[in-house]
């Protein structure tokens, strides 16, 4: 019954890791593709006239942001969504049949977890700063009146859309640090599961050891009863 609820906790955190995992890699997508593939973290820009006789100003991009910071959290979140997706369908299956990991696959699982929990946490990251530093330029490290969200809703000039630009990315960042803490959970529980089969390893070799011990005692005691019924034949 343990068992079973420990597999069924594990599969639980598996799918809401495939379905955070969802969330974070869509709206990046579209950012992709509004974006003509151009990205926004880490972009630097300023406010500019648009000429001498014209008040109007435009915001002028100097550097766009690198384009692995995009392809690695949008890879990130599809390793996960896949990850997610294979470990909870084995998970269930495995709650199905009754059965449970060996020590050594339960040991794979955890450097498995570990590293998705690092990765992740790393694109996490990326995406906080970077947008973060992308809405620092648009709103002149918030000396504008506007926020970075309203901005949005104005037309930037830049020949891409940038419509939603910070609703997609606000919702990638939830998917991307929810994702994080669902695989820490489970990078946890794998522990545990490791702790627990090499405490009932250790267990066994001492059955194991206990069971030669009695072995060991029953011979010795027959060859001592053999030779005495032997010295009173002689």
């Amino acid at each position: 019954m343990a068992l079973d609820n420990f597999l069924f906790g594990q599969c639980i955190l598996y799918f809401l890791a495939f379905l955070f995992g969802f969330i974070s890699v869509v709206p990046l997508s579209e950012n992709g593709d509004d974006f003509q593939g151009k990205c926004i973290l880490f972009t630097d820009g300023m406010w500019q006239n648009e000429n001498l006789t014209v008040s109007k100003q435009r915001f002028m991009v100097e550097e766009w942001g690198p384009e692995s910071s995009c392809r690695f959290i949008t890879f990130v979140g599809i390793v996960s969504l896949i990850l997610s997706a294979v470990q909870a369908w084995r998970t269930f299956f495995y709650l199905c049949k009754g059965h449970d990991d060996s020590y050594f696959h339960a040991f794979l699982n955890l450097l498995l977890s570990l590293l998705v929990v690092f990765v992740v946490f790393v694109a996490s990251t990326i995406t906080t700063v970077g947008l973060k530093s992308w809405c620092s330029a648009l709103t002149e490290e918030g000396a504008l009146p506007s926020s970075c969200e309203d901005l949005q809703d104005t037309d930037l000039e830049l020949g891409v859309d940038n419509s939603s630009f910070y609703d997609q990315f606000a919702i990638a960042q939830f998917g991307l640090w929810s994702s994080w803490l669902i695989w820490l959970v489970i990078t946890v529980m794998a522990f545990l599961k490791v702790y627990r089969n090499h405490q009932q390893g250790e267990l066994l070799d001492s059955l194991v050891h206990e069971k030669e011990l009695l072995l060991g005692r029953g011979s010795a005691v027959r060859r001592g009863s053999e030779a005495t019924e032997y010295s009173g034949m002689i």
